[in-house]
């Protein structure tokens, strides 16, 4: 049996009494098992993998405790996977990833009380304040994580973006990463492989060359992808929101502007969310750079996503963002001149330049969603409500399905119960029946050479 111990790093080395306490008795609680797969996915980082099932299995004797000590806890290790050690040392980077699970799955938890954790009955009686509160709570979160200590130099840039992309894509990513890293912005991205990496590590190249010594490649998961989908080998900071719209808000109030590559339902899903969120009255005059592009075998790819749009959401939503295909530079370029927009909006209206407050999320954004086969079916799929409104609906939708291609509950519910059926207007029904047949077609939904059995029926 192999035992290592760990000790902490960063804020989290220096805890009071009562606070060890309350950290080592929820390790002790059911939250124990996410916290033990977590680690157990952070010491895979870099492995390309999005079955938790085959991720976990070789490691069913891997455990993690929680060792008391005067000014703090140290993490032991039981039969910890070989690949996250060097000449028997653990990887460094790895060692503080672990300690982020720590502070975000353990410590922030019993901070916050479970406040993300509301049923969609209790979140029906909550008040605007709560809403307000979640903000915080994200704002919190990005904080204790030093996510915001630097980020008022204006230049973080959200890369969104399938993990199952192929070869001339991934380089493409890089290529875009590149010309950003030129331009000493900073990439944050969902932190696991695919146009989640790539991004990353073209813009470690231009940082280096441009001698940029303060790149940040910064990750933010929620439990059950991160389970699913271990850190890609290049993120420096790792965040692991409470769930996914907690996730999608800490991106966008912290972003200075969002490239979008070629994915499949979960960057739907994602796109989804941001424009919704635009579309808002409220954020008319809010300037928020958002860009689609990939590489020109990409082309047809957009294409069908803006047609999606347009037939769902309007030219209204076409207008929120633009389209650039095969070249890097323009993207860098016109996220570089997005940026002086954003700067000089956040003057005028005194907004932070790390946090974006001012930007409006209605609570149909912020609340979780719990995608069970009763939650799914009774989604409102129907053009008789506000725009901004059937954005969310299509997000919870899309993310329904994420949470079937790849959560490891979710996955043990289909399997239990049969596929989630999807019913609603007939034509909206038909607009996405076959937007997610051309992902299928093109291999979007499952790491290469991973069949792909749909965990969805679309009732047309």
């Amino acid at each position: 049996m192999t035992r290592v111990q760990l000790n902490p790093v960063g804020w989290i080395s220096q805890l009071s009494q009562g606070e060890v306490t309350l950290l080592t008795d929820t390790a002790n609680s059911e939250l124990y098992q996410t916290f033990r797969n977590c680690c157990l996915a952070v010491l895979n980082s870099g492995v390309d993998e999005d079955d938790a099932e085959a991720l976990f299995a070789p490691y069913e004797s891997f455990e993690v405790k929680l060792v008391r000590r005067e000014r703090g806890v140290k993490m032991e290790l039981i039969n910890p996977p070989e690949v996250a050690f060097v000449d028997g040392k653990l990887i460094a980077g790895v060692h503080e990833h672990l300690f982020s699970v720590l502070r975000d799955l353990l410590y922030m938890h019993v901070k916050y009380n479970g406040i993300a954790e509301c049923e969609p009955s209790e979140v029906r009686r909550l008040s605007d304040v709560t809403a307000t509160c979640i903000t915080d709570m994200v704002f919190d979160m990005l904080r204790h994580a030093d996510a915001l200590v630097g980020n008022d130099d204006l230049n973080t840039v959200v890369c969104w973006g399938g993990h199952s992309i192929g070869t001339e894509e991934y380089r493409y990513t890089k290529e875009v990463g590149y010309q950003l890293g030129l331009r000493e912005m900073n990439i944050c991205t969902g932190c696991g492989p695919g146009a989640m990496k790539g991004p990353m590590k073209g813009a470690a190249i231009g940082h280096a060359k441009q001698r940029f010594r303060k790149g940040r490649y910064i990750g933010i998961s929620e439990p059950s992808i991160i389970a699913a989908e271990p850190p890609n080998a290049i993120v420096n900071e790792l965040i692991i929101m409470p769930d996914i719209e907690k996730r999608l808000e800490a991106f966008v109030r912290a972003a200075h502007g969002i490239v979008v590559f070629p994915g499949g339902v979960g960057t739907a899903e994602e796109l989804l969310y941001i424009l919704g969120i635009l579309m808002h009255e409220n954020n008319a005059q809010h300037p928020f750079p958002l860009i689609l592009t990939g590489p020109a075998a990409s082309a047809d790819y957009f294409a069908a996503i803006d047609r999606f749009v347009a037939a769902t959401l309007g030219p209204k939503a076409q207008q929120k963002y633009q389209i650039i295909i095969d070249d890097p530079r323009e993207v860098a370029r016109s996220m570089s001149l997005g940026r002086q927009k954003v700067e000089q909006y956040r003057r005028a209206v005194g907004d932070a330049f790390s946090f974006n407050w001012s930007l409006k999320v209605d609570p149909i954004f912020q609340h979780r969603f719990e995608p069970t086969h009763e939650a799914m079916a009774a989604l409102p799929i129907h053009r008789d409500q506000p725009i901004a409104s059937l954005a969310a609906t299509l997000r919870q939708a899309f993310s329904g399905i994420v949470a079937g291609n790849i959560k490891s509950s979710t996955v043990a519910q289909i399997k239990q119960h049969g596929r989630f059926e999807l019913s609603g207007d007939p034509e909206l029904m038909t607009l996405i029946d076959d937007l997610l047949r051309s992902f299928v077609a093109q291999q979007r939904m499952k790491l290469p050479g991973s069949k792909y059995e749909p965990c969805y029926i679309i009732n047309v």
